[in-house]
Formats: structure tokens, C-alpha cells, sequence
């Protein structure tokens, strides 16, 4: 079981989630080449330490947020409303 702390409502257990993909990654303008859609829909990295990430609270407060997670180990180390600044201080709450 994975704890996900979202700002609004705290820690839960990850059921309570939907996963929304890398929160680096920006949709092309509609007019871009068709390659660059291409690119954004189906080329990812997948990176090995900390990542943003978006996450949505479904079975909560139903908003969205940004998490950094590490992938290696899948320790969250920090949250924060989407568009918000995440810290990377480990003795920061993440809430």
C-alpha cells in the first residue's frame, strides 16, 4: 500500500487515486506537425529517481495535484496543488 498526501485532504491509501501521467510533459499547440503529436502521445521517458507527477483525488476532494515521487523506491517527497511549487526539502510536510 502506497500513502498519498494530498494537500487538501491528508495522507490516504492509493485506491483513492488516479494516476495522470508525467506533470512535465505540455500538449503541442493544435496546429503542431503531426510528428509532435505523435511524440507527445506515445514517446515518454522513463526516468529512474524523482519525478513530477500529476495525481487526481477521485474517492476524496476530487481535485488535481502535483506529487514528486521517486520512482526507485516510490517514496513521495513532496505534494502540492497543481501549478503549485513542490519543495524538495525531506523535512518539509507534505501535506
Amino acid at each position: 500500500m502506497m500513502l498519498i498526501p494530498c494537500p487538501w485532504c491528508g495522507s490516504r491509501n492509493q485506491i483513492e487515486f488516479t494516476y495522470g501521467g508525467d506533470a512535465g510533459v505540455r500538449r503541442p499547440a493544435p496546429d503542431a506537425p503531426e510528428s509532435a503529436w505523435i511524440d507527445y502521445v506515445y514517446v515518454r521517458d522513463n526516468p529512474c529517481g524523482p519525478l513530477d507527477e500529476l495525481w487526481y483525488h477521485g474517492a476524496g476532494c476530487r481535485s488535481w495535484f502535483t506529487v514528486r515521487r521517486d520512482t526507485r523506491t516510490h517514496a513521495i517527497l513532496a505534494s502540492a496543488p497543481a501549478g503549485g511549487s513542490l519543495t524538495d526539502d525531506p523535512s518539509a510536510d507534505v501535506r
